[in-house]
């Protein structure tokens, strides 16, 4: 294992790169979902302190993606972390909005969806999950399995840390109790933003300041494995991770392209001259701000 990391961490090496440069004149962009068909996507986008946040929609045309719109049922509350159903058809979300019309603001964050009959259909009215899964505390970040099995974020007491990635089972038409998952992810610390592969081999997930980070927020991988245990987390490397947060992630399984969320920045190396230089500098991809950036994992996933 320690072997197949090193190799697919030397080919990544150098090939981070942006993933939406139609996204630059934006503030600060996060989460990305996208259709299996490849031309439909889902983002979050923020004010500077987050006091907006909304989802857009992208699509693309001619191998080029939109400029992104919000979608019909955000913008009134925050809204964020998207995830398309393998099918197209509903959008789960996190989100702050009041879980009734009788409440004027929710205090913690639930999970929503919207539906739709067909990909040319509009969406619905965001629907509340429910319990078992929505409580009392936050839950942020929900992916999906194709069998309905849902991994999510949540600040629950049952967690092992601060935040930790749960696991919930959809049996018989029904969310099963939502379970912290076992110590090979969770730890005293943070974990959050799963994202599950379809068929359940692997979870990509982060970590924050963890002992074998890169100093903030880190991408790390698991494996299930047989008897359906999940293997001990490994760290994607430096040839992914920097020493910047790095989060959010999503893999296009038919191109093994990894997307997620950083706020690197390549400003340290930069010492601007002119005012035009300056502003080149700060306006840039990599600035700090948060940006969605690709890279392949198809070395490290096509061995397992």
């Amino acid at each position: 294992m320690v072997a197949l990391f090193t190799l697919s961490i030397m080919n990544a090496q150098e090939s981070v790169v942006p993933a939406l440069e139609t996204l630059l004149k934006y503030p600060k962009v996060r989460d990305f979902t996208m259709s299996i068909s490849q031309d439909e996507a889902y983002i979050t986008l923020q004010s500077p302190l987050e006091e907006l946040s909304v989802i857009a929609r992208l699509h693309k045309e001619n191998d080029d993606w939109s400029a992104p719109a919000v979608v019909s049922f955000s913008g009134d509350h925050k809204d964020l972390e998207p995830f398309l159903s393998h099918d197209g058809l509903r959008l789960y979300f996190a989100s702050n909005r009041p879980v009734n019309d009788s409440i004027k603001e929710a205090k913690d964050f639930n999970i929503w969806f919207v539906e739709r009959a067909d990909r040319k259909a509009a969406w619905s009215a965001p629907i509340n999950i429910g319990a078992p899964i929505n409580t009392e505390h936050n839950e942020f970040y929900p992916a999906l399995a194709t069998n309905g099995n849902l991994y999510f974020t949540s600040d629950a007491p049952n967690a092992k840390g601060k935040d930790d990635i749960f696991f919930s089972e959809w049996k018989n038409g029904h969310y099963g109790p939502p379970v912290s998952m076992s110590d090979s992810i969770n730890t005293q610390g943070y974990e959050f933003n799963a994202y599950v592969a379809p068929d359940e081999s692997f979870l990509l997930f982060s970590g924050y300041n963890r002992k074998d980070g890169l100093g903030s927020g880190d991408m790390y991988i698991s494996f299930r494995r047989t008897d359906n245990s999940w293997s001990t987390a490994k760290n994607l490397g430096d040839g992914i991770n920097s020493k910047y947060m790095d989060y959010c992630p999503f893999m296009d399984m038919a191109s093994k392209q990894l997307y997620f969320t950083s706020r690197r920045s390549a400003l340290d190396a930069e010492r601007p001259k002119s005012i035009k230089a300056f502003e080149e500098a700060v306006n840039g991809y990599e600035n700090g701000t948060s940006r969605i950036y690709m890279v392949s994992l198809k070395t490290l996933l096509s061995k397992q």
